[in-house]
């Protein structure tokens, strides 16, 4: 009997498809590797980041419980879902499956995979290197690359940096960055935060708040100390949020910013 998924009759431009990945990706809780495969999906979906999703045969079920939870979404169908218990640990629905999707997701054969929430497990690696945050999208481009051309950030009415030796940042889908040597930048006027975040591109973020003529800027800027390996260039480089400061000015003229989201960490 037919059973199409009523999402996309709302929204038939909506993007759910699933990509093999070549890499070996590994998820481990605990003492435990939970999941080991070679034969990993990317789920892409419009507004969404991508998702591994895991072959059920190279997923260790005896270590899954089945819960009551379950979840709705109206492109796939209903989920359900486990949570992992590995030694004295266990983490609560941490593992969601769609048993009995849709027809647009039985055509892709999603019935026979199950994915797992990030941040509900201990650790995930492609290959043998761990991966922070979320997955890499293999269609996103970082490229960091250096520039002379002059780049000024104004914050709280004072020119808080000024250089000609930045570090631009493309990075797909987001607004372009101003990695900036600190030499550059009036650090007096920064102090670093309790703040970190985590990119799977760049790897791990400190923040840092400006107080200028009594006005707090808290987490305006951020820097990478130790940044991975395929992003050494922005090391110990200081980049401001273009979206939160006064202007930047590039090449002495503004850059516009109405059309700029928030992000952290970029």
């Amino acid at each position: 009997m037919p059973n199409p998924a009523p999402g996309f009759k709302k929204n038939p431009n909506r993007i759910v498809r699933l990509e093999p990945s070549p890499r070996r990706v590994r998820v481990k809780f605990g003492d435990e590797w939970i999941a080991d495969s070679t034969n990993t999906v990317l789920m892409y979906e419009t507004g969404h980041l991508p998702v591994y999703y895991f072959p059920m045969r190279d997923v260790r079920l005896e270590l899954m419980q089945p819960t009551s939870h379950e979840s709705y979404c109206q492109y796939k169908g209903h989920a359900s879902y486990w949570s992992i218990k590995a030694g004295d640990r266990e983490s609560v629905n941490a593992v969601w499956a769609y048993q009995t999707p849709y027809d647009e997701m039985t055509a892709i054969n999603l019935q026979d995979y199950c994915a797992f929430y990030w941040e509900r497990v201990d650790h995930w690696f492609e290959e043998d290197e761990e991966v922070f945050a979320h997955p890499r999208d293999p269609y996103k481009r970082v490229d960091a690359l250096p520039s002379s051309r002059p780049v000024r950030v104004i914050l709280g009415g004072v020119a808080i940096a000024d250089t000609t030796n930045a570090l631009f940042l493309f990075e797909t889908g987001l607004p372009t960055r101003f990695y900036i040597p600190a030499s550059d930048v009036r650090m007096e006027l920064l102090v670093e935060s309790a703040t970190t975040s985590i990119c799977p591109y760049k790897g791990k973020a400190k923040y840092f708040s400006a107080e200028i003529a009594g006005v707090s800027f808290p987490d305006i800027a951020w820097v990478y100390p130790q940044p991975i390996p395929e992003c050494q260039k922005v090391g110990n480089l200081i980049c401001f949020y273009n979206e939160q400061v006064d202007a930047i000015f590039i090449d002495g003229a503004e850059i516009d910013k109405t059309t700029m989201k928030f992000y952290r960490g970029d």
